[in-house]
């Protein structure tokens, strides 16, 4: 019986292998690297497999059937390196994925919206709320919904702002040209009173001090990605499964050339970007990823 007790104790409880797994993140290119930049902060010991579908950017201008087919694809492929959890690190793919990827898969699912509804409800005193956000997140209305769930009387005002994920992927982050069209975008609401801003587009995170000297001091900006980060933080400590390791690692997926990722991706993250992928449209659909050929080592 001794015997039984001491083997019996020397293995891992379910628990505990799984906190070991990594956790599975994905977005239509760069932008869902805010949301891994603090997380990476906030719970640096944990591993992220993380997918940008390059290829396929920008969601935004995307049908929702067409969104769902590529969500679904990369669900099913991170799903293959024994995830804990889904990030879906995008707004567009939150508002019209999430629902059909917690049918599919038994890990918890995690979308960037929820977390930032309810950051923004907590940060307004008057329930006056601008979201910006691509067409395809402020055509579904999902952040109008949300919001006055949370604050019936709330007044919404949902301003689309496509040319900015495109402007933040191509790194013109300081650029004249960058807050020239911010300007313009903000001019549509500049009548409208309101005392926060959700920023509904992951990219947008890169944008916030540009938008936030626009603006100015009195208004509130709230960064989805930060309290994604801190949804993720509580999910995992809610399940037991945050991970004890010291030692994380990072592995990125692309569904088109990587050289590009990889230069904004070190940019922004401010590390390099190691064993970078790229996953096909063919490898995605029979879930094997392709090792970049000039990936860092």
């Amino acid at each position: 019986m001794t015997f039984l007790s001491s083997c019996q104790t020397s293995f891992p409880s379910v628990t505990e292998k799984i906190a070991h797994y990594p956790i599975g993140m994905f977005d239509s290119g760069v932008g869902g690297l805010t949301v891994m930049r603090e997380l990476m902060a906030l719970l640096p010991q944990e591993s992220v497999n993380y997918f940008g579908d390059t290829a396929h950017f920008p969601y935004g201008s995307q049908s929702a059937e067409t969104i769902v087919t590529y969500a679904t694809a990369i669900a099913n492929f991170l799903a293959e390196h024994s995830l804990k959890m889904l990030v879906i690190a995008c707004n567009t793919a939150s508002a019209y994925a999430l629902s059909a990827l917690q049918d599919r898969h038994p890990f918890p699912i995690i979308d960037v919206i929820s977390s930032g509804v309810e950051k923004a409800a907590l940060a307004t005193k008057t329930g006056s709320i601008a979201v910006l956000g691509t067409k395809g997140t402020i055509r579904s209305g999902i952040y109008q919904q949300k919001l006055k769930e949370r604050i019936p009387d709330a007044q919404v005002f949902a301003l689309a702002c496509p040319l900015l994920a495109p402007l933040v992927e191509e790194q013109f982050l300081d650029h004249p040209a960058t807050t020239l069209i911010i300007r313009e975008y903000l001019k549509r609401i500049e009548k409208e009173s309101f005392d926060t801003i959700l920023l509904g587009c992951t990219h947008y995170p890169f944008l916030k001090e540009s938008i936030q000297a626009i603006v100015g001091e009195g208004i509130k900006i709230i960064d989805s990605a930060s309290a994604c980060a801190w949804k993720i933080k509580e999910e995992l400590e809610t399940r037991g499964q945050l991970n004890a390791q010291h030692q994380p690692s990072y592995h990125f997926y692309v569904s088109a050339e990587a050289d590009d990722f990889q230069k904004t991706g070190e940019l922004f993250l401010k590390k390099p970007l190691n064993q970078i992928s790229l996953a096909t449209p063919s490898s995605l659909h029979s879930t094997a990823a392709l090792i970049y050929a000039n990936k860092v080592c």
